[in-house]
Order: C-alpha cells, then structure tokens, then sequence
C-alpha cells in the first residue's frame, strides 16, 4: 500500500506551484517597504497535499508600523504589484484573497516578532508555528501528508467554526508528538476526554477555561494556548473511530474522501447565501442541527451528517417512517394552578390530560408523512433566512 503516490505532490506539480509563488513574493517584495513577503501555511511547511492549491502568504512587517494601519499599507502594495484581491477579508486583521488561474493566495499582513510574547495579534505567531514545525518535523513530512489526507477522509478536518475539526497545525503537532502517522493513529484510539498533549509536560491551570476541549493539544510555541480548542466532541469521537477500523483494515479507501450515503437516508440539497465562508459554513450548521432537532423529537434520528464541497448536502436516517395522528402539546405543571387555568381557557375545545407533573393536550398533525412536514419546515424564517435554497434531492423508497 503506497498511499503517498495519491497524497504527495509530484515533482512537477511542486515545480509549477515553487513557480507561481515566487512570481507572487517577487512583486510584492518589489513594492514593500520595511517589510517582506514570504512562504506560509503547509506550503512553507512542505505538507501540503497534492491537488492542494490554497497557499499562505506572509508579509511580515516592521515593528516601526502601527499594527492597526499595515492591512491597508498591504493593500497598497497588492496594487502597485497589479495583484488585484479577489475577497478583502475583515477578521481580527484584514486580509486578502489572490485568485491566480485554479490557485488561491492568502495575502496575510503581520507584525514580525521573534517570540510570541511580542505578538500584537494571534496572526503575529503563525510565522513562528512555521519555524517549529520545520525545526521538529525535518523527517515527518510525508508521515504529516497521511494524517491530513487520512482526516479529511473521515471528515474531521478543519477548525473552522462549522466543522470543528483538526486543524493542519494540530495534526503536525501530533505527528511530531507521537512520531509517525502509525504511532498516531494507535495513541488516538487510547484517548479519553480532556487528555493532554504536551511537549514539557506544563500546568494545565494556565488554560482558559473556554479553550478546554475533548483534546488538549498544548502549543509548543505559546504554552498557555490550547491548539485544539475549536476541536467538537463530535469530530474528536469520529476520529477515534475512524482509527480503530483503519487498524482493523489497513485500506487505502481510508485516505480518499468521499461522501458515504446510507440508501436509506434523506437527502437534502442546500444552496447557500454568499458570503465568507466561515460565516456561510456557521449557518449552514446552524440549518442542519435545527432540522435534525425537529426530526428527531417527531421521528427520531438514527443517523445523520453534512457535506459541503461545491455542494451541500444533508442527509438523515429515521427511525420512524411516518408521525402519529396527534401530537402532545404540554402546557405547566400541575403544581402551577394559575397558569394552568389560563392553558385551559386558551385550549378550552380540547381535553387536558396530566404526565409525568405536567398538562397537555392532543393536537391533530397537519403532516404525517414526511415529504409535506419537510416541505413546510423548509418555509421556517429560520432556515430561509440562512440559506438560499432548500428542497429534498433523493428519497428512499422504505419511506
């Protein structure tokens, strides 16, 4: 099993990309002052994946600049250099997206500092976190290639806020942790919630207790910073078992992505607003948990996930194929005698039963099935103000 001929960039392919980058660098360096652009990310690392055609830029800035003014000193030069930004990006300092035929630059404008202490803005450190990985992980470059390529084949890869992944500095960190991909991938089915993961073995306490997370991946460059804060229980219960059956069955299936649809699942198709894609992604959550909450308290859900590469897609599995005729709708507790009388005035036509300390009464379901109840729960204002368009793609025949 060679699963690096699919996951490594080929020579020629690395020699094209060495290409466009540094015709990158070279203009913007010709129109900076005080400041210089270079290499960042996983290209600077050299772990990136083959077919990967995002790449980081930092413009390292002079201490002299006031850190406040340097995104739109950056600006300047991007067009004296006649690089024109595709996305200016408003996040905790502006940057800009470079579109370049099928690759996509980061232009990134930070501080340049020696030790994170100096740091003005987390984006400061990211040219440290470079250094370090190509400091410790001098022969575990590829080993680094199989973990990325192995996460986002079990959909865990990211720190994006919508998918509360692993994110690429998290997986070099373990990698060089634990060795090689082998060693990794046999430690993470050992894990259990809130282990940490620390080079020298330093104070939990100095945390944040906001950046606990089910993995504490302590950053070897800023210690009081957990790198796998954005980490979701989810994601972290995923990975683990993605590992044990990959050590089941040692198959190169485990490193190609690919979306797996139960035939028995409904699938729904979204079009998404426009707009950054951090922003965009957090709604399309927000839709997807919000209609599964609502399948799973009417119908009950078995399994379910989303996907979102140029489509997106949600998919759900029930348990129950169609709804009961009515439905309980509580009202108070029958310790409550006021509220209760109101409750029974505003439903005065019905009858009021007790359970388990509270009233209800039976309402009669608009919709059984659950083609119409999908339907009408599409015109929610709560989903259509978050997507652009919704409707059901594949429905199974069990249902």
């Amino acid at each position: 099993m060679n699963i690096l001929e699919n996951i490594k960039p080929s020579g020629k392919e690395k020699e094209k990309l060495d290409k466009i980058v540094n015709n990158i660098l070279n203009k913007l360096n010709s129109n900076l002052i005080a400041a210089k652009a270079i290499p960042g990310g996983s290209y600077a690392k050299d772990t990136w994946l083959k077919g990967d055609h995002d790449i980081d830029v930092f413009v390292l800035f002079n201490k002299k600049y006031d850190e406040k003014n340097i995104s739109d000193v950056l600006w300047k030069a991007l067009k004296k250099s006649f690089l024109r930004p595709k996305k200016k990006i408003h996040g905790s300092r502006t940057y800009y997206k470079i579109k370049k035929g099928k690759y996509i630059f980061e232009i990134v404008p930070v501080i340049e500092i020696n030790n994170p202490e100096e740091a003005l803005n987390i984006m400061d450190i990211s040219p440290l976190h470079v250094d370090w990985v190509n400091e410790n992980a001098k022969d575990l470059k590829d080993e680094i290639r199989k973990i990325k390529a192995f996460c986002k084949a079990a959909h865990c890869y990211g720190a994006e806020s919508y998918i509360k992944g692993f994110s690429g500095y998290v997986l070099e960190i373990l990698t060089i942790f634990y060795g090689s991909f082998d060693n990794l991938v046999k430690s993470a089915v050992k894990w259990k919630k809130k282990d940490i993961i620390d080079f020298k073995k330093r104070n939990i306490k100095i945390l944040n207790k906001s950046k606990i997370s089910p993995l504490i991946v302590i950053d070897p460059v800023q210690k009081e910073r957990n790198a796998a804060a954005a980490l979701s229980l989810e994601k972290f219960n995923l990975f683990k078992e993605y590992c044990k059956e990959y050590l089941k069955n040692k198959d190169e299936k485990f490193f190609i992505k690919e979306i797996k649809i139960p035939e028995d699942a409904i699938v729904i198709e979204v079009k998404p607003v426009k707009g950054r894609e951090d922003i965009v992604g957090s709604k399309l959550l927000k839709v997807y948990d919000y209609i599964k909450e609502k399948l799973d308290g009417d119908f009950g859900v078995k399994e379910s996930f989303w996907y979102w590469n140029k489509k997106v897609l949600l998919w759900y599995v029930l348990k129950e194929k169609e709804l009961k005729q009515f439905k309980k709708h509580y009202g108070p507790s029958i310790e409550d005698e006021k509220n209760i009388e109101r409750f029974k005035e505003k439903w005065k036509n019905y009858k009021v039963y007790e359970e388990n300390g509270y009233v209800y009464i039976n309402i009669k379901r608009k919709d059984t099935e659950i083609k119409p109840y999908l339907k009408s729960l599409f015109k929610d204002d709560y989903i259509k103000e978050k997507v652009k368009k919704i409707k059901i793609k594949t429905f199974p025949k069990s249902l």
